[in-house]
């Protein structure tokens, strides 16, 4: 069955039904290229059960309203959110619809470590965010940031609360009429989940399989020590999931999962030998190998990205980074808060 939103615009609000009892629901998200994540609900016999419930705006509940209401229901009878990852765009409202209906929230276990320094008010000023861009040699990055929202209101910081309910690997979710196993794909963040509707052939895959762009790593609170070899890890884990339907929190829903997961896996090979590349054409840092490479899939230039994409790319490179040279491909070195990077020398006899 196809996405009734057909070949048109993917952030269209309303809501647009994708299999029997399973509506896609765009809401929106402010200053962001992506400009909506798609929210998934899934009637449950008398239960409405929502994967992801979107940022914790002042218009989300109304927008999330009258898109249910097409269906002859709303946010009242949301029973269950299960969101795939701790970001805000994903995770916020469904804290904001337990206060209100008492919606029992769940959440991947390995975003345990972000969520709690969100919660003790650490998540404030992107502070350990800022740290990995001093030691990227990125501070041109780190003035523009200041420049761009140092004078912004503050958002909203009291939606970081517990869930009810920590999800493990493999943790199956029964529902009316379909069963859904959460299988954790860390990368993205460290608890990233997808949740797998083998029967139906449906994968509600969050931020891990992403249609049209690669989703960031590297952009976590609490990161693992190699999170893009724990990204590429779970996507091949993916491979190991029957092909099912590809229904993605940005973007439109397609017909396949793995089709899309070897183009990942293909291109973040072309991008760790790039940086390789530029290392080896001189550049030493992970702001000066960003500054030299394409970004996006419209090939454009560092300097015409905004200040906090910038920031993005100059984290994602050091996490390619690093993960080369914990393949032995390039060596690392620790100059006070500064890393820089080189081919290895030759081994000692």
């Amino acid at each position: 069955m196809a996405d009734s939103a057909g070949s048109g615009d993917w952030t269209e609000p309303g809501l647009f039904t994708v299999a029997p009892g399973v509506h896609r629901i765009p809401l929106p998200l402010p200053n962001d290229g992506l400009r909506a994540v798609n929210v998934y609900a899934i009637e449950s016999g008398d239960d409405l059960v929502l994967i992801d419930a979107g940022w914790a705006l002042a218009e989300t509940g109304g927008l999330l309203d009258a898109a249910l209401d097409q269906i002859g229901r709303n946010s009242t009878e949301i029973t269950r959110c299960l969101v795939t990852h701790v970001h805000r765009d994903h995770y916020t409202m469904a804290v904001i619809l337990r206060r209100r209906f008492g919606t029992h929230v769940a959440l991947g276990i390995g975003d345990r470590p972000s969520l709690t320094v969100a919660a003790e008010g650490g998540h404030t000023n992107m502070t350990e965010h800022v740290r990995r861009m001093k030691r990227a040699g990125a501070e041109p990055v780190i003035r523009a940031l200041h420049a761009a929202y140092g004078t912004a209101p503050p958002e909203r910081e009291d939606v970081w609360e517990m869930p009810d309910e920590w999800l493990k690997d493999q943790a199956v979710i029964a529902l009316g009429g379909r069963e859904l196993r959460a299988v954790a794909t860390p990368g993205h963040t460290q608890g990233h989940m997808v949740f797998a509707d083998i029967e139906h052939n449906l994968l509600f895959a969050g931020d891990h399989v992403l249609p049209r762009i690669t989703p960031s790593v590297g952009f976590e609170t609490v990161m693992g020590e190699l999170p893009l070899g724990d990204y590429l890890r779970s996507l091949r884990l993916t491979l190991d999931l029957p092909d099912m339907r590809l229904l993605p929190a940005h973007g439109a829903v397609t017909d396949t999962t793995h089709a899309r997961v070897h183009a990942l896996l293909a291109h973040h090979e072309d991008r760790l030998n790039a940086c390789l590349d530029q290392v080896q054409a001189g550049a030493h840092t992970a702001y000066e190998v960003a500054l030299a490479l394409p970004w996006t899939r419209h090939a454009r230039r560092f300097s015409e990205l905004d200040p906090f994409n910038q920031m993005l790319a100059v984290l994602e490179i050091g996490v390619h980074l690093d993960l080369l040279v914990a393949q032995g491909r390039l060596a690392r070195t620790a100059a006070g808060e500064l890393m820089t990077y080189a081919l290895p020398g030759p081994a000692a006899s």
